[in-house]
């Protein structure tokens, strides 16, 4: 149906329309656990028929959640059904009136299956590294600052039993100290799972961290945070001669000069005897 969740993890490739009846659910839409995995027409609404209506209904058009699904922050899954038949073998077996085709219950209940029980959408992350480019040092224990650095992690998918490497085109990292100083896209590498990213360390040392924060729809949530040290220059580190510092050693080389000019007249210039007073 249109109205699945856009997410191949949770419910796969998508399938053709399925019989429901039940009852709608109401689902918070300020809490970003929740998932609304199948929700109703534009036009339905969750009431029950043996009464007449008096106010209005508290789940209207696609606010009615039919099957919903809930994922924790540890990544334990729950999922609830408004409709106990949507998982019956008549409905699972049976046929669409319109079409006369065989209800997409079965094919949707699978992949429901096999995403709560965590046999889809599974990764995790099996290598950190980082190293420095000008010397080529693999997890060095500090870093300088404005110095180049490169960081990958490999991650993994659990794809029929098997761990694979996993494809994304939206894994970021970020290098924070309090606040992140850099945040950047990784590229990733199909055949080996790995994503790297190349930046410049930032020009303020202190205690940062690289940190992973992978939080995407129908997939386990991964987090990773490495702290390292960032170190101001060595004193023989720094340019010989420094732009920004131009005006001050001009002003020092003219108050040299001046003080030697100062000198030399000092030592060299003799006053005028005056004429002595007679007495």
């Amino acid at each position: 149906p249109e109205n699945l969740v856009k997410s191949e993890y949770i419910v796969g490739q998508g399938s053709g329309p399925c019989l429901y009846q039940g009852t709608g659910l109401a689902t918070d839409s300020a809490n970003p656990l929740v998932i609304n995995v199948l929700t109703a027409s534009s036009s339905a609404y969750s009431h029950n028929p043996q009464e007449m209506i008096k106010d209005y209904p508290h789940a209207v058009g696609k606010n009615t959640v039919l099957i919903a699904g809930l994922q924790a922050r540890n990544n334990a899954r729950v999922l609830v059904f408004g409709s106990i038949q949507f998982l019956s073998d008549e409905f699972m077996t049976g046929k669409i009136e319109a079409t006369g085709k065989v209800a997409g219950n079965l094919q949707v209940a699978t992949d429901l299956a096999r995403w709560c029980f965590k046999q889809s959408g599974v990764i995790r992350i099996d290598r950190i590294e980082h190293k420095s480019l000008s010397s080529d040092t693999k997890l060095p224990g500090f870093y300088t600052i404005r110095e180049e650095c490169e960081f990958s992690v490999k991650i993994s998918e659990l794809v029929k039993g098997q761990w694979v490497p996993f494809q994304a085109n939206d894994v970021q990292m970020e290098f924070v100290r309090i606040d992140p100083f850099v945040r950047k896209t990784m590229v990733g590498d199909k055949k080996s799972g790995v994503f790297k990213a190349k930046f410049t360390i930032p020009d303020v040392y202190g205690v940062f961290k690289f940190v992973i924060n992978h939080s995407r729809l129908g997939v386990t949530s991964v987090y990773s945070s490495n702290q390292i040290s960032v170190h101001p220059l060595r004193h023989n580190q720094y340019e010989r001669f420094i732009y920004s510092a131009y005006p001050y050693y001009a002003s020092a080389f003219s108050m040299m000069a001046g003080v030697f000019v100062f000198a030399f007249v000092f030592l060299h210039h003799k006053d005028d005897e005056g004429k002595p007073k007679k007495e």
